[in-house]
């Protein structure tokens, strides 16, 4: 590897003094950052800090107002994502950018697809690059499968493939584990350590500071859209350090007391529920004022027993109970209007929001058929009133509540997501990956509102593949693998005894088969 700390070493990327303005808004001045070779630079800051603005024009999707962009020590225009591409420079987003409809293989060959018009596809030579790519990953999955068919966390992995099958010399991973468990990041990191140990140069993007503290080597701290601090050497920096670059002062650690909900009365329960997705004798109660935790391994069929709970696919056998009644929930209307129930889902920007919409359309969807008038009528003014505390609290970075939602970053986007519905007064929230894409100061106080809300009396089912997560909120966590009921355990909040005690669930079942 390179001498990271020899200020000879001509880096790989650099970035001098890049500035870029939008209407309204200053995202990026002044900014410099060197990615040297051979190493993982890890770029931080909040939402709307302007991460995302300068990996665009890193990528070419924005040209920059000011400064410089250099390669190997010369200076560079990129005209498109094409033209960085072509330079060695690849990306793999926070939003997945795979086409849904194509399989997998198609997807990770998609800009090798069409070199020639009259020339037909070798499907054959296709899915035996695609099953390199994947087998690099470890992953299992035929290149024939259509990513449509695809759980979140393996298209985030194959969007990593299609980035590694480009052979890019610049690779930009921007929240790569969001979706991930911690056994599936680990193996990530174990790639990730050998391409650089190869020659390849990643800028790391991530919330998790744990994280970026064990696979990073250097780091660049934006803050309001200026450099905190650039390219500098991990070495020596602690969790608190990082902190105070990032939000200007010192991280505040929750230390919520352990609480126990035996007589509290059920707000949803599932006695024997199979379900047409492949769930098979799930058993599982949540409390009212209780924060259940449902972990397990990517495939586990978490998310999917969700959607099933919601009316989105069927439930086959066993009873749904809500509020100690039986419940017949057959729509996604039956679970929000007629049995309260709402759902945070982990891919916001297929099903969370519709992001050609409003900031406040979007968070105010959920409460237009109960604050609308006798006649139907309602007014935006009413809905403001109902939606703009929880926008102020949870801090949407927005122009103003008129602004469209696909033109805020991803974790504003993830915000609004979660804000419609605290505004909604639901009595059963279940919440998938809720702090997806979202910083260290947000997530607090996402935190903070969840145990509010769950204080005030709502159930919550906690969907997290964030194991410290899992560990801070849970009352109670439930753990799932293979599209069963695997085991559960009272927190304690000891990470190291909780996070054995859940991987030995999780593998139970595997052992017993």
């Amino acid at each position: 590897m390179a001498d990271l700390s020899s200020p000879s070493t001509v880096p790989v990327l650099e970035a001098r003094e890049v500035s870029k303005f939008f209407p309204g808004v200053k995202a990026l001045q002044d900014v410099s950052m060197r990615l040297e070779p051979g190493s993982i630079h890890a770029l931080l800051g909040e939402n709307g800090a302007g991460k995302s603005t300068l990996i665009k024009i890193i990528t070419g999707v924005h040209r920059p107002d000011g400064g410089t962009l250099l390669l190997d020590g010369t200076p560079i225009e990129l005209r498109g994502t094409r033209d960085a591409t072509s330079r060695g420079i690849g990306v793999v987003h926070q939003e997945r950018n795979l086409i849904p409809r194509f399989t997998v293989g198609e997807n990770i060959s998609l800009e090798r697809l069409a070199t020639h018009p009259l020339k037909t596809v070798d499907y054959q030579a296709l899915n035996e690059t695609a099953r390199h790519w994947l087998g690099v990953l470890g992953l299992d999955i035929d290149p024939r499968t259509p990513v449509s068919q695809l759980s979140v966390a393996k298209m985030q992995l194959v969007e990593i493939a299609k980035a590694l099958s480009l052979k890019s010399r610049v690779l930009l991973l921007d929240e790569p584990t969001a979706s991930l468990t911690p056994h599936e990041t680990v193996a990530l990191f174990d790639l990730l350590r050998r391409l650089r140990d190869d020659g390849v140069s990643m800028l790391f993007v991530s919330h998790k500071l744990e994280e970026v503290q064990e696979i990073c080597d250097r780091v660049t701290v934006l803050r309001d859209g200026r450099n905190a601090c650039a390219s500098q050497s991990m070495a020596g920096m602690g969790r608190h350090d990082l902190v105070r670059l990032m939000i200007g002062r010192s991280e505040q650690i929750a230390n919520w007391p352990t609480r126990h909900f035996e007589k509290a009365p059920e707000a949803l329960k599932l006695t024997g529920v199979s379900t047409a997705l492949g769930h098979r004798d799930v058993d599982l109660t949540v409390r009212k004022g209780e924060i259940v935790g449902l972990y397990g391994l990517v495939g586990a069929g978490r998310t999917e027993l969700a959607k099933c709970i919601m009316g989105a696919h069927p439930v086959t056998g066993g009873t749904v109970e809500v509020a100690g009644k039986p419940a017949k929930i057959t729509t996604v209307a039956d679970a929000i209007h007629r049995y309260r129930i709402g759902y945070v889902s982990e891919d916001r920007k297929q099903e969370g929001l519709v992001l050609i919409h409003t900031v406040l359309e979007n968070a105010g969807i959920t409460v237009w058929r109960r604050l609308a008038n006798r006649l139907g009528l309602l007014t935006d003014g009413t809905v403001r009133r109902t939606v703009e505390p929880y926008i102020r609290k949870l801090e949407v970075r927005t122009p103003s509540l008129e602004q469209i939602v696909g033109n805020l970053s991803g974790g504003n986007q993830q915000k609004i997501s979660v804000a419609k519905w605290l505004a909604a007064g639901i009595d059963v929230l279940i919440v998938d990956e809720p702090s997806v894409g979202i910083d260290i100061k947000t997530k607090a106080y996402l935190h903070e509102l969840l145990r509010e809300l769950s204080d005030s009396g709502t159930a919550i089912l906690l969907i997290t593949s964030d194991m410290p997560e899992m560990i801070t909120l849970a009352d109670r966590i439930v753990v799932m693998n293979d599209y069963r009921i695997s085991g559960e355990l009272e927190n304690t909040r000891d990470y190291g005894r909780m996070s054995e005690g859940i991987m030995y669930l999780i593998h139970r079942v595997e052992a017993a088969e």
